[in-house]
């Protein structure tokens, strides 16, 4: 007999658990609370951990959660999700964040009780993220207010304060672009497929249509038009009429005459692919469904087209805020700035070094002897000593220093923990800072794996048979501590999640080097440098143990190819403590994790060096030890 459980949480939290699987229409449901981040899974949903206090907070914040998950569940099909899904990041993130909201509108709309408990959920959120303090759009996510917008306007309902604030900042931007689409708002709403259309329409209206890729509905007009010129082409003068719907018989052109006795094969596959058919199944494709041979899928990786993955479902691209609450991330903030105290002061004066040298190089530029403009008075001396010498005037001209924006990607494994991560983490850190001063933007990523060993992929691999060389076989966590866009300011902390017991596992570069430069070549900047720091070669015992053994490596090999051959992305890389000159053209490798900070300001200086011959010295020769 199981001992009865003495966590006053537990019939609360299995009385939810339960509710939940209903709401979501899904017996099969599988309910787990955790620290972890929220979210569903297959069949998994995570929820909010309740302690034994079960405070208010926490029993409202869990409820919203399930009810938002559970809702998301019950009217959201993937397949049609993705088959609109947009290719651009924000764009991506507008679509997302528009169908999560349709979803808890629908939800509110048949379900009433589910809007307040869901109001408790956003009002949790917008709080710790501070939404109630922005006081600026451009502080504020376009995304999440989208989001408000559409749930606000969908249900009537009010939203929490800190959410309204997000959501006003935008809201007249977004009702003056999208006045018109807004309007069909109501009538798409219980349509998955309409309001998909509809999310794509707001997407350009926002002026991201740039990011919305190809329109799959125009493949299958394609398609469907092209179905019935074959149709035609392949039809045969025939007295009975059969092929008349409308008791009209259409009538061949002269030019489909004259194809047909000049090539009379033609005739013949036609009357070949006919006889392969049913008797009496039309000719013609439905409208709406797909082509007869659809075409085949995309490669998974650009780089490589034989780069095979088993399953992507548990991969997550996540905010480094989502992986910690505010009051972890302050802490382990502080314990950052602890460690690296003693390096403080040599990282600020390489710091500053690189500012002077940026600076140096957006500020005016002097042309000297000019006829007029402000006088030269370091050329005075030629006056005084021979009084019939002209005065000498020089003239300010600006100096051209294109846009710029500076991606570092952080390696997350196991084998950084320690000292290295730690610099890495100050010291991209400070370059946020400084090159933000310089009016260059910075975007720090970082990438590891949600588990040791392979993780739900693994699992799944394991329970399907054990599929020989299944490709990558472990669960991707790919981390945004602070995007372009963002000011320094805002993401400080983020960095301090570095240094979260757990987070270090697994290392896949390629897939992680593919993905930042996809992030960049969608920037608008006129220049763009990818700078990786990374300790070694990509490692994953899952994927290694089931693959040929350079599988990893061959991937990281192929994607620093294509980044080098297109020519959109400057990459340079720095390893600590291996040699990662034989992966990347540009590279320098360091023994010592301390020489890290001057080792990133040194090459990023190198790189807006106006001399190209000094450039080129610097990041021509590849350095270790």
């Amino acid at each position: 007999m199981n001992k009865p459980s003495d966590n006053p949480a537990d019939p609360f939290k299995k009385a939810l658990a339960e509710a939940t699987k209903v709401m979501a229409d899904d017996p099969e449901l599988s309910v787990s609370y955790s620290v972890d981040p929220s979210g569903v899974s297959g069949e998994s949903m995570r929820l909010p951990q309740v302690s034994r206090r079960m405070s208010r907070d926490e029993v409202m914040l869990a409820r919203g959660t399930a009810d938002a998950l559970a809702l998301y569940h019950r009217y959201h099909d993937n397949s049609t999700h993705s088959r609109y899904m947009p290719q651009g990041d924000m764009a991506r993130e507008l679509y997302e964040s528009m169908e999560t909201a349709r979803c808890e509108a629908m939800g509110a709309r048949d379900m009433p009780g589910t809007a307040g408990n869901i109001d408790a959920k956003i009002a949790a959120e917008a709080t710790r993220r501070g939404y109630g303090q922005l006081r600026e759009a451009a502080d504020a996510p376009l995304s999440v207010a989208a989001n408000y917008l559409i749930r606000h306007l969908a249900t009537g309902r009010d939203l929490p304060p800190d959410a309204t604030n997000v959501m006003n900042l935008w809201r007249g931007f977004m009702e003056n672009q999208a006045s018109g689409t807004l309007d069909r708002l109501d009538e798409t709403l219980a349509d998955q497929t309409a309001f998909a259309k509809f999310a794509r329409q707001m997407i350009t209206d926002l002026g991201y249509g740039d990011q919305l890729g190809d329109d799959p509905d125009s493949f299958d007009d394609d398609s469907d038009e092209d179905g019935v010129d074959d149709d035609q082409d392949d039809q045969e003068p025939d007295s009975t009429g059969d092929d008349d719907d409308d008791g009209e018989e259409a009538e061949a052109s002269p030019e489909q005459s004259q194809e047909d006795t000049q090539d009379p094969s033609q005739a013949q596959v036609s009357m070949d692919e006919m006889a392969d058919q049913e008797l009496g199944e039309e000719t013609e494709m439905p409208e709406g469904e797909a082509p007869l041979e659809p075409p085949a899928p995309q490669p998974f990786s650009e780089a490589d087209p034989d780069y095979t993955v088993y399953s992507t479902d548990h991969d997550e691209e996540i905010a480094a805020e989502d992986l910690a609450e505010p009051v972890e991330l302050e802490r382990l903030r502080a314990y950052l700035d602890q460690q690296l105290e003693p390096l403080k002061g040599a990282v600020s004066r390489l710091a500053n070094k690189l500012q002077r040298r940026l600076q140096a190089q957006q500020n005016r530029s002097w042309e000297f002897d000019r006829e007029e403009g402000i006088l030269d008075a370091g050329r005075l001396a030629r006056v005084v000593a021979n009084p019939t010498t002209p005065l000498s005037f020089k003239v300010e001209k600006d100096t051209e220093f294109r846009d710029t924006v500076v991606t570092l990607l952080l390696d997350n494994s196991g084998s950084m923990r320690g000292r290295p991560i730690s610099i890495a983490a100050i010291c991209a850190d400070v370059l946020a800072r400084t090159l933000e001063r310089c009016s260059v933007k910075v975007e720090i990523l970082g990438f590891t794996t949600r588990a040791w060993k392979g993780g739900l992929a693994r699992e799944a691999w394991l329970n399907a048979g054990r599929e020989q060389q299944p490709g990558r076989l472990n669960d991707l966590r790919h981390i945004i501590y602070k995007h372009a866009d963002a000011p320094w300011r805002r993401t400080r902390d983020n960095l301090g999640l570095m240094m979260k017991e757990g987070l270090l596992k697994e290392n896949i570069d390629g897939e992680a080097l593919e993905w930042a430069h996809r992030r960049m070549a969608g920037r608008p900047e006129a220049r763009k440098i990818l700078m990786v720091i990374s300790d070694g070669a990509p490692v994953d015992d899952s994927t290694l143990s089931v693959n040929p053994a350079n599988y990893l490596e061959k991937h990281l090999r192929d994607v620093i190819a294509m980044v080098e051959r297109k020519r959109q992305v400057e990459l340079l890389a720095i390893g600590i403590g291996h040699d990662v000159t034989r992966y990347y053209d540009r590279a320098v490798t360091i023994t010592d994790v301390e020489q890290l900070a001057g080792a990133m300001t040194e090459q990023l200086a190198a790189l807006f060096d106006s001399d190209p011959r000094a450039r080129a010295r610097f990041m021509g020769i590849k350095r270790a030890g």
